[in-house]
């Protein structure tokens, strides 16, 4: 996996430059902070959303034609071929959603929906810098990278939605999650009663991921209220209790209580049934589960995480929880969670069509504890 680290940060760093050598300096201020190691840029990194507020840096729609497609090959740089699609995807949904929704959504802005507000933001200059870090998020996106001494560290948080998660077309659907979807629904409809019971978090499913925006997730962490997503409160005191009110009915809708927050609250050793206790064809399915997420990476890296979740020793560590219907169409949650990873897929707003999936690395995300080494070693003895 070290080569496939190598060579991916390589086009990261190929990708980056290009990018910032076509900014002009006002653009700069916006897409091009210091180094991680500065502790106030470390701050600002460590600050991700997928709600629809500022994410930071510089947003597509105030870059010229030439230097959103420099951008955008900077996002293809950190993803497999799939994974680009999807959050070009989800960024073009931007557009469907603000229809569903009667254009009528602004959140303090002139177009609240807009999929031209995707920022991208690096940490650090990948020519100069041993280490450095970039950013891509907007609405439903947020995709977070650490470089250091030109290997790439760490690839979480790695959080793709989708709202509407299913798009009617003529002859057909939209639905960029739908592996994330339909994968997990074949597992979990060839467990018995047995493995159900201890899948089971909760009969009814919560109405958002656990985890949140978290920058580290830890042991009893429960689901986070709405208004903690956003990067601050609202001048517009009408936005926030808007805010305020869509969590509400959510948590109405749901029926959870502070009891049922802390039944499915993450914890280590993980929640669910394990892979130990899954019949070979089950085991299959989880594998290919856990591709719909580390296959977001691109295809080198994405090759290595199957080749360790093919060793038997790591999937035993591998446990599956879930929380809601099994039917087409039910709200329901699904937790897959080992040492090196945890994935949530929540599906249970706009009467189960506002799908949210993250991909994290409770050992690794932001790649916290390699940068913690690369400082101590930096220090003069």
């Amino acid at each position: 996996m070290a080569q496939a680290r190598e060579k991916t940060a390589g086009a990261m760093a190929a990708a980056a430059e290009a990018w910032l050598s076509a900014l002009n300096n006002d653009q700069l201020l916006l897409g091009a902070y210091s180094s991680p190691l500065d502790p106030a840029a470390e701050s600002e990194r460590l600050r991700w959303f997928f709600t629809p507020t500022e994410h930071g840096g510089l947003a597509l729609r105030d870059q010229d034609a030439h230097q959103q497609s420099l951008a955008m090959q900077v996002v293809a740089s950190g993803l497999s071929a799939g994974g680009f699609a999807i959050v070009t995807t989800v960024m073009g949904l931007e557009n469907v959603l603000d229809q569903v929704e009667g254009w009528g959504s602004h959140w303090g802005r002139r177009r609240g929906r807009d999929p031209g507000l995707y920022w991208l933001r690096l940490f650090g200059r990948p020519g100069s810098d041993r280490v450095w870090a970039w950013r891509f998020g907007g609405h439903h996106i947020s995709l977070n990278y650490l470089i250091i001494d030109g290997r790439l560290i760490s690839e979480t948080p790695c959080f793709m939605g989708a709202d509407p998660a299913r798009t009617k077309l003529l002859g057909g659907f939209l639905c960029p999650l739908q592996g994330s979807e339909e994968t997990a629904h074949q597992l979990i409809r060839t467990f018995d009663a047995g493995q159900f019971r201890q899948a089971l978090l909760h009969p009814s499913a919560m109405s958002n991921i656990v985890s949140g925006n978290r920058p580290q997730v830890g042991h009893g962490d429960t689901m986070m209220p709405l208004r903690d997503l956003w990067r601050g409160r609202f001048s517009d005191t009408t936005l926030d209790e808007l805010v305020d009110d869509i969590d509400r009915r959510a948590e109405e809708s749901s029926g959870y209580t502070a009891a049922d927050h802390a039944r499915v609250a993450i914890t280590f050793p993980p929640k669910g049934v394990s892979a130990r206790d899954l019949g070979e064809d089950q085991r299959h399915l989880l594998r290919t589960l856990l591709t719909c997420y580390t296959g977001r990476a691109p295809q080198d890296l994405a090759a290595a995480h199957d080749a360790s979740y093919a060793r038997d020793c790591v999937l035993d560590e591998v446990h599956v929880g879930w929380a809601g219907g099994t039917g087409e169409g039910e709200p329901h949650y699904y937790r897959v969670q080992g040492p090196s990873i945890l994935i949530e897929y929540n599906n249970t707003q706009r009467n189960g069509n506002h799908a949210h999936s993250v991909w994290r690395d409770p050992r690794s995300d932001f790649g916290l504890d390699e940068l913690a080494a690369h400082r101590k070693r930096a220090l003069p003895s």
